[in-house]
This record gives C-alpha cells, structure tokens and sequence, in this order.
C-alpha cells in the first residue's frame, strides 16, 4: 500500500534552480530618473522544475512513441456504493492501529530482521503474494471490486491473517483497487470492471505480527496496445530498481533506474506516493522515492522495504477525492503500479513477494 508524503519531502535538491530562456539569464531595460536606460539582470522565478512546459513536452513525447496504436476513449471514474466492512473472527491478531481511525504516523525504525524475524516477513509476503494472484483471477468485464475485495477479505482471514488495509486510518475495506486513471487507494465500490479497463488491487497482510504488502497490475479484457505498454514498462522499473538492490547500496539508485527507463517511454514517475519500510510496522522509514533525488541513506542488510512505481502516461498530479483516499491523476490520463516487498541480503535483494 503506497505512502503519501507530504510536499515538502519532494525536494530533491536544497537550492531552486534558476529559470533560463535560450540557455541565457533574462535580462530587463528600466528607464532612470535621467532617461537613461539601464540594463538590469535578473532572474524573474525561481523553480525546481519547469513544470508546464517540461510536463507539455514529456506528455508530447509519450504520445509520439505510442505510435500508432490508440488509447482505447474510456469514462472518468466515478463513485460507486460502498459497502460496509467486512468482519474478522476475534480470534485473528490485529495489528495496533486498528480501532483508532487515526492515521499511524511514519514510524522512524528502520525494520532490520534476524532470523525469526525474516521467517516471518516471508510467511506474510508469501501470503500476499498468493492473495493477489487469486485476486487477478477475478478481474473481467462486470465484475465488481465490492465482489474482488470480498473473495479478498475471505482468503486472508481463511488463512488467520488480518488484512492491513482495513481500518488503517480509517480505510473502509480490506485491499485497494485502483482502476485506469486512478493511481492507488482506491475503495472498492460497486462499479463493474468494463471490457479495456486496468486495475492495479493492492495487498497487504499481518500475519504473526508481520505485514506482507505486495501489488500488480492487471488487464480487463481487451486492452489496447498503449495501456498493455504503460503497464510493462511500470513492471520493469520496478524489477530494475530491485536489481540494484543490496547491503551498502544508496537508496537514491532506486529512482535513478526507475526515471532512466519511464523517461525512455516518455512517462511520467509519480513523486507523491512513495515506497516504504515494511514489517512489524505497516509503514516506516526509509522513505523510498521512485523519482530521480538526492536524499541520503543506505540499505543494510536483513531491512525490509517496498518499491513501488507509479507510472503515468500523463500528468503526475493528483486529485483526491473526498472520501479521502481515492487519488486520480488531474488529467485523467492512466496510471500502472507495481509493488513488491524486498529484502536486503549481502550481494543483492530477495524479492518476498514473489510467486
């Protein structure tokens, strides 16, 4: 389940950069008292990015190497019914949070494992990893992600397992099912899956006191070509950020791989949800930005963390809904997410989420 972050952590560097046109500084004429005219340098904005025309050309940029192939027209997404939670037998541990309806905050423990505790973080994720699977089985057109998150709820709580998701800052259901436009969190409803459609489902575990979070993105029916290529490219950042996974190496190589490759297609890499430590806790540090950045840090061996893309063939902002969870992208343009839990070893990453 990926984290949002406040703005303020998107910095990737300390000082703005200047604005130039024409590789040159602007320059301004004033006329002084005298009526000379003087000359004045100056730099009229400051910014990190060129956001509207550096977002204008990316966007121009995927479209042409789309080719010729067309993304299939589909409607906005909107609400459905949601329907009540689902209940869990007394007897299943839940995790601490549950109850408060108040958002953990990010916890500052790096989640370092020994033995016992990476027998149980793979327990969990292995768990996770057989859910999501189940749950890509159901996708098709006129199903329903009230019924997805249904069959969900029941295999995890079959197997004496919480789902993570529920109750977590007051989230109403038991997985996250983000359909076309939306980027993640959203709350499964009554809507029917429609012929052409994309849905990440997100899934998260606690078993023995452990959370396995892993996510996928799957095809509903006939999908056109663009979409089929948005979601391959997302699974490929994503496998390529673990690839330079191990003890030792800097967390900053994550967003490196991931921009190198989305850039290459001309999609956008989503800054605002972020990757995270996983564990005893469902959400704690390292914070894992997919973006290109300079934050500092290192992995060490036996920590536990998600990597989890976001990739857009439009814009990168978001609009959230006011159910408070559901986040679409501002133009309606798609989004793809992969997600799975590593872990750190001596010589690279072991994926615990795989099947």
């Amino acid at each position: 389940m990926a984290l949002r972050v406040p703005i303020s952590w998107l910095s990737s560097s300390p000082q703005p950069e200047k604005l130039f046109l024409s590789g040159q500084p602007l320059r301004t004429s004033i006329s002084s008292a005298q009526g000379k005219t003087l000359h004045q340098q100056c730099i009229l904005i400051t910014s990190r990015k060129l956001w509207g025309l550096e977002e204008a050309m990316r966007i121009r940029r995927s479209r042409e190497l789309q080719g010729p192939g067309k993304v299939k027209k589909r409607s906005r997404l909107r609400r459905g019914k949601v329907n009540p939670p689902l209940s869990v037998p007394d007897h299943i541990l839940r995790p601490p949070y549950v109850g408060t309806n108040l958002l953990p905050e990010i916890s500052s423990e790096f989640q370092v494992h020994e033995e016992e505790g990476i027998t149980r973080m793979k327990a969990a994720c292995e768990l996770a990893a057989r859910v999501l699977e189940y749950a890509g089985t159901l996708v098709r057109p006129s199903v329903t992600t009230n019924e997805i998150d249904k069959a969900v709820h029941e295999m995890i709580i079959d197997a004496g397992a919480y789902p993570s998701p529920l109750g977590y800052g007051g989230f109403p259901k038991s997985v996250c099912t983000s359909v076309n436009e939306c980027m993640c969190h959203g709350i499964p409803d009554s809507r029917q899956l429609q012929d052409g459609d994309i849905i990440n489902i997100d899934v998260t575990v606690y078993l023995n006191g452990y959370h396995g979070d892993t996510s996928k993105t799957f095809f509903c029916g006939d999908v056109d070509e663009p979409s089929k290529q948005l979601v391959k490219v997302t699974e490929e950042c994503m496998l390529k950020a673990i690839s330079v996974c191990k003890d030792g190496a800097s967390f900053k190589k994550i967003g490196k791989k991931i921009s190198e490759l989305a850039e290459r297609y001309g999609y956008g890499v989503v800054e605002r949800f972020v990757g995270h430590g996983v564990g005893r806790v469902f959400h704690s540090e390292p914070i894992i930005l997919h973006h290109r950045n300079d934050h500092p840090g290192c992995m060490v061996e036996g920590q536990t963390f998600t990597i989890e893309p976001i990739l857009t063939m439009g814009s990168i902002e978001c609009i959230t809904w006011d159910d408070g969870w559901t986040s679409i992208t501002a133009d309606g343009s798609l989004a793809a997410q992969f997600e799975h839990t590593i872990l750190i070893t001596k010589t690279g990453a072991e994926i615990l989420t795989k099947c």
